[in-house]
């Protein structure tokens, strides 16, 4: 709830920074190595659509291995459509937080996580429980490990944000 209330600020000896005595940051200018560590800092963040393609090539590779396996197609297309139970609602994800709508203000941010992840967990849910319908004779061995490698694609993600 908003109040009407203004804000009291506290004393600008409370912070230990460098306010003068109104209580004011002064305006300091960047210098140019400033300025390019500032957004150096940006260039370490991970581009979703990169992790979705990367889970859905991890993907493939877990089904073309589980098919060499088993033997059979079915192997295959169990591990495929557990890549799926993976990549669909991630991508899903990737899209609602990517789009210009999320990034309005903080509020809206938050609730835009909130939503996607909400949307993803169902969709990856409904998708499991229709599993053994959608793939004919299923074999839920391939389908979990394929699903499983293709979540640990999000530990990749996070060494390569550390690289960069």
């Amino acid at each position: 709830m908003l109040s009407s209330k203004p804000n009291r600020a506290l004393p600008a000896s409370a912070w230990g920074d460098d306010t003068d005595e109104a209580g004011k940051v002064p305006v300091k200018r960047l210098s140019k190595d400033e300025a390019q560590a500032l957004t150096a800092v940006d260039a370490h963040t991970i581009n979703p659509w990169r992790v979705v393609a990367v889970q859905a090539a991890v993907g493939l590779v877990v089904a073309l291995v589980c098919g060499a396996i088993t033997g059979q197609t079915s192997g295959f297309w169990s591990a495929l459509y557990g890549a799926g139970v993976v990549v669909v609602p991630a991508a899903l994800m990737a899209r609602g937080m990517t789009s210009p709508l999320s990034s309005i203000s903080p509020m809206a941010s938050a609730l835009s996580v909130m939503l996607w992840m909400t949307v993803k967990l169902g969709v990856a849910l409904v998708m499991l429980g229709l599993a053994h319908k959608v793939v004919q004779p299923l074999v839920w061995p391939a389908l979990l490990a394929a699903l499983l490698v293709c979540i640990k694609v999000y530990w990749v993600a996070l060494a390569w944000r550390r690289k960069n």
